[in-house]
This record gives structure tokens, C-alpha cells and sequence, in this order.
């Protein structure tokens, strides 16, 4: 039986979900098929060489600590340390450059320019208020609502700048080693959190696999968040490839059920992938 080093901060506190509810419920499903082992994100460095896999689930914002996570990432590279999420993604594993990327390469994303002391506004729309957060943000974190004429400020320099969208609601996709599972939007788009199934369509599942493919990561789990404009278009809020919340907790329990038996299967298969890669190197 193969170990598993989980790494989540079950104290976190994030508004309207519940880290370790969640996170209790997915290792009481793979302590059956692994030998799992529950580990904070502050002290996974200390713990490398224990489990043949790293999970990282629930983690938190890595802005909170961002020194020892970069240590961290380079020490798994290092020591080719396996890690479901893989750490070749390019969306919020890096931080929020890739809206600014992907707005360049015309994704239907939020338009997404950084703050500087000459700012090309027209990119971004007719808006009467924006946004404005970090690049290494999350949860909201130091995210402000601002006027046009508040956005002359130098302190706001490197940060990212987005119109303030009106749309219908938010939608998120998730995606298990690129494939589609499961979708939940939030009726109410004032309650974030209070979700409930949703049923996409294909124009819909080709609007959520694009950023899939364009990340293209070896394995893990990927939540796509998006918000359907009054035109019922979709555009790009997020891509969270490093951590993302599940709240399987709003899913049936045969939808749950489906998902958590792929996921198992999901880390089977990659422990095989990466076996049989480790057996022909050393044939060679």
C-alpha cells in the first residue's frame, strides 16, 4: 500500500467553506486504498522523504507564506519528489500573471492590465468602477473596488486592474486530470459560496476546456471559475491550479461518490505512470 503525505491547513479560515470538513471526508475515502498521512503546509519541507506521493489539497493562500512554498517547490523539483497537483502549472500556481497573458492572447477572459504609471484604460472597457488586486492574491485578499480616479495612485503600481463586470451569476468547472467531472454555480451571485449543481452544455464545457488545454498540466485538479455576462457569455474569472476548494459537500452523493473513486484512481494510475517511467530509466 502506497503512502500519502496530505497537505491541508484544516484550521484555515475561508468564508463559506469549510476546510476540514472537506478534507476529513476525502482521507477517510483514501485511507482504504492508502496509507495517508496529514501534513500542515508550513512543514512539508520536513516530511519529503516520508510518502511515495505529495497531495496537496486545502492548503491556503500561498501569499501567507510564499518564501517557504517557493523553498518547497524547489526542493520537490530537486529531488524529483512526486506531487498531485503537478507544479508545472501556469495559472494561480504562479500567481495572476496569466490574466494578463491570456487577456494578450485574446482568451475570453475579465480584461486584466497591471497597474502602472501609463495605463491603456480602453482595454478594459467602459467601466465605472474596477478592481484591483495583487498578483499573488487569493480569497479576496487585499482586492479593492475603486473609481477611475482613484486608480492614480503609485501604490497601486504592479498590481492587476479590472473592470468591475456585471454579470448573471458564477460557474465552476471541475477538471480531474483534464477531464471534465463535475460544474456548480452560485444562483445568487451576491452568496459566492451557497452552491448548487449545474448541468453545462457543450458551449459551456468548450469554454472551460480551452484554459485546461492551454495550462496543460500533467496531473491534478483544476477548477475553472467563470461568470455568465447578461448576454450569456462566459468569461474567465480564475484558473485555480494549485489548491482549489471543492466543496464536494454540494454534490449528490452518487455525483461525490464518482468523483472521489476517480480520483483514487487518478493517483493510482499516476503512481504506475511514474513506476513504469523509473523501470525503463533503469533498464537503460
Amino acid at each position: 500500500m502506497k503512502s500519502i503525505l496530505y497537505v491541508t491547513d484544516l484550521y484555515y479560515k475561508a468564508k463559506g467553506r469549510n476546510y476540514y470538513e472537506e478534507d476529513l471526508y476525502i482521507t477517510s475515502c483514501l485511507k482504504d486504498h492508502f496509507n495517508i498521512l496529514i501534513c500542515h503546509p508550513h512543514q512539508v519541507l520536513e516530511f519529503l522523504e516520508v510518502a511515495d506521493m505529495i497531495i496537496i489539497r486545502n492548503s491556503g493562500s500561498v501569499i501567507y507564506y510564499k518564501e517557504y512554498y517557493e523553498k518547497f517547490v524547489k526542493e520537490a523539483r530537486d529531488r524529483n519528489v512526486t506531487v498531485f497537483n503537478s507544479l508545472d502549472g501556469k495559472a494561480d500556481m504562479q500567481g495572476k500573471q496569466y490574466l494578463l497573458e491570456l487577456t494578450n492572447a485574446d482568451f475570453s477572459v475579465i480584461p486584466t492590465i497591471e497597474h502602472a504609471e501609463e495605463m491603456d484604460l480602453s482595454i478594459l472597457g467602459d467601466a465605472s468602477r474596477y478592481i484591483v488586486k495583487p498578483k499573488f492574491g487569493a480569497d479576496s485578499i487585499g482586492m479593492k473596488i475603486l473609481s477611475k480616479d482613484a486608480l492614480n495612485n503609485p501604490n497601486l503600481h504592479g498590481m492587476l486592474v479590472q473592470p468591475f463586470i456585471n454579470f448573471n451569476y458564477e460557474l465552476s468547472f471541475y477538471f480531474l486530470n483534464n477531464q471534465f467531472e463535475y460544474a456548480l454555480y452560485a444562483p445568487n451571485k451576491s452568496k459566492r459560496w451557497e452552491l448548487e449543481e449545474f448541468i453545462p452544455n457543450e458551449t459551456d464545457l468548450d469554454f472551460a476546456r480551452q484554459f485546461i488545454q492551454w495550462n496543460n498540466m500533467e496531473c491534478g485538479i483544476q477548477r475553472v471559475d467563470a461568470c455568465r455576462l447578461p448576454n450569456g457569455r462566459l468569461l474567465l474569472v480564475e484558473l485555480e491550479d494549485l489548491n482549489p476548494f471543492l466543496s464536494l459537500d454540494k454534490l449528490s452523493d452518487t455525483n461525490k461518490k464518482q468523483f472521489i473513486e476517480n480520483f483514487i484512481t487518478a493517483i493510482v494510475q499516476h503512481d504506475q505512470i511514474l513506476s513504469t517511467e523509473e523501470s525503463e530509466s533503469i533498464d537503460q
